[in-house]
């Protein structure tokens, strides 16, 4: 494909996610920002979250790992539906009775400072390693297929990338990007269904004939009953509902969507709609990944790099109309992985670190403030992006993404035992928990198969890390 193509698309879609910008932040102020003065329609959010759950890289890799994986990864989704309901019946009702703006509020009103501060702190680790990864991804696709043609070195690329992020979340924040989700959630499944029919017309076949070749291939796999595997059935479904728990009902970004809404019917009525469309969408993404699969078969196209598989084929086998639907759907998943990012950093520095909600300043005072955390917190994954562009070494920057995984066990330890127990703790300590326990997991992982005879640890680790730092909380009781 041209890179003017390429970068004609590009600008034609971030004008248009300009003009729902105008659309939704015009008076705006900080609650709009933060909370979208709960009037969003639930409907809107759930809809917009589809696209937020599923970024850039699951745009490429889930189509791309059917071959080595199959549709295992479906077990995931489905234990993804019981961490929705734990989630819309446990989570929700805790932060509407509450009436939280940032969720790591009720850390301190059940813990105490340095537990609250450890959770947020190790939120936004989390939260800037894996939207830096997620946007490098992406930005890499464009320097590649754009900017290296021009001579444009990647840090004006990421820039760019960054600069318009900030233009149309700094007034609208969390209320802008409710509209402009579903917009994104639009594009990109458009660009999934339309890429699987002209794959289909390549084949000479049509979709419904796929379909049938799938369900009677190896490709459709979806259970795997030997325990001592990573994959085994039970392991991938408690894996995707405490996923599902950590990554979405502990996790601000995606919390705070929900928060915008008018009530707690209304914000649980978006989670339970969200989780069964969710369902479907990820067939149709191991669906598309198999149709790959057959065209690669057919045409005896060999690639390494699974990653590689989907943005290959649409952008050099299947035509500039297909090449242009990827592009499409790969520039609509990248956004919602930055704007959700940076509004929900933004936030939980505002109102975890400088305490906006205490702060004896007029709304004019804290906006201007609001806007320094907003241009500081860009400037963080700008920073970051060009590290991992300096690194060039996928194998070191997709450890570093599941270090931030990593992250997110404490918060499972943390919030499970504020939960579950009325046991108060001894704060200052909390933070030495917080950090063994990532380590100590990360130890099981690299030596389970020699410990625990040929047990391999998958995405359990995120349980056991949550354990030990309940566990962890346990002996740091007091009473009450």
């Amino acid at each position: 494909m041209s890179p003017f193509l390429i970068l004609g698309i590009f600008l034609a879609y971030t004008v248009l996610i300009f003009v729902v910008t105008y659309l939704t932040s015009r008076q705006a102020d900080n609650q709009t920002f933060f909370i979208g003065n709960k009037v969003s329609p639930w409907y809107v959010v759930a809809y917009g979250m589809i696209g937020a759950s599923l970024s850039g890289v699951t745009f490429m890799s889930v189509p791309g790992a059917v071959r080595d994986t199959q549709f295992t990864y479906m077990v995931m989704v489905f234990g993804f539906l019981a961490g929705y309901f734990v989630i819309a019946t446990i989570l929700l009702p805790l932060y509407y009775r509450l009436n939280l703006t940032s969720i790591y509020t009720y850390l301190e009103q059940r813990f105490g400072f340095w537990t609250y501060k450890t959770g947020a702190s190790f939120f936004m680790i989390s939260r800037i390693l894996g939207a830096s990864f997620r946007m490098f991804l992406v930005v890499n696709v464009l320097q590649v297929f754009v900017f290296d043609a021009w001579g444009i070195p990647f840090f004006a690329n990421v820039l760019l990338f960054i600069t318009l992020i900030i233009l149309y979340t700094l007034r609208g924040g969390i209320k802008t990007i409710v509209w402009t989700d579903t917009l994104q959630t639009t594009f990109m499944l458009l660009a999934v269904a339309m890429s699987i029919y002209f794959i289909s017309k390549e084949m000479h076949t049509t979709v419904t004939g796929l379909a049938s070749q799938v369900w009677h291939s190896s490709t459709s796999r979806m259970m795997i009953w030997d325990w001592h595997n990573s994959r085994f059935f039970l392991k991938q479904f408690l894996s995707g509902m405490f996923i599902a728990i950590v990554m979405t009902g502990l996790d601000q970004e995606m919390m705070q969507k929900n928060l915008s809404c008018k009530n707690l019917r209304e914000a649980q009525i978006n989670m339970f709609t969200f989780s069964g469309t969710l369902v479907f969408v990820n067939l149709m993404f191991l669906f598309l990944g198999a149709v790959l699969m057959l065209y690669m078969s057919s045409h005896s196209i060999t690639l390494t790099m699974s990653d590689n598989i989907f943005p290959t084929i649409a952008l050099q086998y299947l035509g500039p109309v297909a090449g242009v639907v990827f592009m499409i759907g790969l520039i609509s998943a990248a956004y919602p992985s930055a704007d959700g990012a940076l509004t929900s950093l933004t936030t939980s520095f505002c109102i975890d670190f400088l305490g906006f909600n205490r702060l004896a300043i007029s709304d004019k005072q804290k906006r201007r403030i609001r806007y320094r955390v907003h241009l500081s917190v860009a400037a963080i994954f700008l920073v970051v992006i060009v590290i991992f562009r300096a690194i060039n070494d996928k194998a070191v920057i997709e450890k570093l993404y599941t270090i931030a995984g990593y992250t997110y066990g404490p918060l499972l330890g943390f919030f499970s035992f504020g939960l579950f127990t009325k046991w108060q703790v001894r704060d200052k300590w909390v933070p030495l928990v917080a950090v063994i326990s990532p380590v100590i997991s990360y130890v099981l992982s690299v030596y389970s198969v020699q410990w625990f005879n040929g047990y391999k640890m998958g995405f359990e680790l995120l349980i056991i890390n949550g354990l030990i730092t309940f566990l962890g909380l346990f002996l740091l009781r007091k009473e009450n």
